[in-house]
């Protein structure tokens, strides 16, 4: 399995170097629209390598991506802690129930050796 994976990510190197290699080109990217950066006094481009802009877009959809699906599951692990709380009080409860029936025994044992 671990050389599968070795694999994959060499396969992955690959692809990613070949698709930078191809794509030197310098495009120029825009914030803004021309007339709101002139307005907001803001210079709103930039020239990169286009392969820059395609990694960049696919970092920025990746991390997009992680933090909805961090919001969406929320509600998931609210409910793992509320179990989780849950579970710890049954548990010092149980004991707390344990101990005392023990401590009952060993009146009853102490009763019957005196």
């Amino acid at each position: 399995m671990r050389y599968l994976r070795y694999l994959f990510l060499a396969i992955l190197a690959v692809c990613l170097t070949s698709v930078a290699l191809a794509n030197t080109s310098p495009v120029t990217v825009r914030l803004l629209t021309d007339d709101l950066a002139v307005f907001l006094g803001f210079k709103n481009a930039v020239t990169l390598p286009l392969f820059i802009v395609i990694f960049g877009g696919i970092i920025t959809g990746i991390l997009v991506g992680f933090i909805w699906e961090w919001f969406r599951e929320h509600k998931h692990r609210a409910e793992a802690a509320n179990q989780r709380r849950e579970k710890e009080r049954l548990e010092k409860e149980m004991s707390r129930i344990k101990g005392n029936t023990d401590n009952a025994k060993d009146d009853v044992l102490a009763l019957l050796e005196g």
